[in-house]
């Protein structure tokens, strides 16, 4: 592996590239987070496709990122390009009520008293 680290821009056309030492691995595992590659005369060209909107743009290119670090690939994410996380809350989500909760269970059948 490189010292160099590999980048994943947004470029001026709005377009979400990858540039530097992209190895095999890092361009499967690129290409599993939705990445296609193109042969160019100098190379390749390592791109998201076109017009799937910022916010799968963003999910995909941090995906990509998150994969490449966790394989300890150093990385470099344009800012632009982080996914915002949902809204967080620190709480696991409440159950609304129902009106299955709400019922009074029924009236079972009284124990008998030992003697």
């Amino acid at each position: 592996m490189s010292n160099e680290p590999i980048r994943i821009t947004r470029g001026q056309g709005g377009e979400v590239d990858v540039e530097g030492p992209v190895d095999g691995f890092a361009a499967s595992v690129l290409k599993r987070a939705g990445f296609d590659t193109y042969p160019t005369l100098h190379g390749v060209w390592i791109r998201l496709p076109f017009d799937l909107g910022r916010t799968w743009e963003n999910e995909h290119a941090t995906w990509a990122a998150e994969m490449l670090a966790a394989a300890r690939y150093s990385v470099d994410l344009d800012p632009d390009l982080r996914a915002v996380p949902p809204a967080a809350s620190a709480s696991a989500p409440r159950r609304t009520k129902t009106a299955m909760t709400t019922q009074s269970a029924p009236a079972g059948t009284p124990r008998r008293q030992r003697r």
